[in-house]
């Protein structure tokens, strides 16, 4: 594959990750996973990726998530057929519609074309705290505000 497809590839694999997030779907969610691989969580919470539908099932059920809105930072080819893709999100709460800074978060993947399609590897979501550099919470939010105000999911 070409740097363009690899990239285009990954984004659409994050794209597909994030809505499936939204629309609180753990079944689909967990489909995008190698069977080797595996998520750590905003809370560190580190699942192998072939029960990611039984861990996030019950939170979708019991809790009413945030929807995630993204912007990639970065598309990295590792090998001919994998990739490392980084971003910045942020997250809207239920029946709001403005970002959470204390809910900004820098998420990675990890990703290989296999047999069936690209499959994640490793999905991992840090919070971004910023502590002590409230500049550093603000350029992130307004970096996702426009995308938030547009209804668009990863840009």
């Amino acid at each position: 594959m070409t740097g363009t497809a690899v990239e285009s590839a990954a984004r659409e694999l994050y794209r597909r990750l994030l809505t499936a997030w939204n629309e609180r779907d753990a079944d689909g969610f967990a489909r995008l996973f190698a069977e080797d691989g595996a998520m750590v969580g905003f809370d560190g919470s580190q699942v192998p990726g072939g029960r990611a539908a039984e861990h996030l099932g019950p939170i979708f059920a019991d809790h009413p998530t945030a929807a995630y809105v993204a912007r990639v930072e970065e598309v990295r080819p590792v090998g001919a057929e994998a990739v490392l893709l980084r971003a910045i999100a942020g997250m809207i709460p239920p029946g709001r519609t403005e970002l959470s800074p204390e809910r900004n978060t820098i998420q990675t993947v990890v990703a290989e074309k296999q047999p069936d399609g690209w499959r994640i590897l490793l999905f991992q979501n840090t919070p971004a705290q910023y502590h002590g550099r409230p500049e550093e919470t603000e350029r992130h939010t307004a970096a996702l505000r426009p995308l938030a105000d547009d209804g668009v999911i990863v840009a």
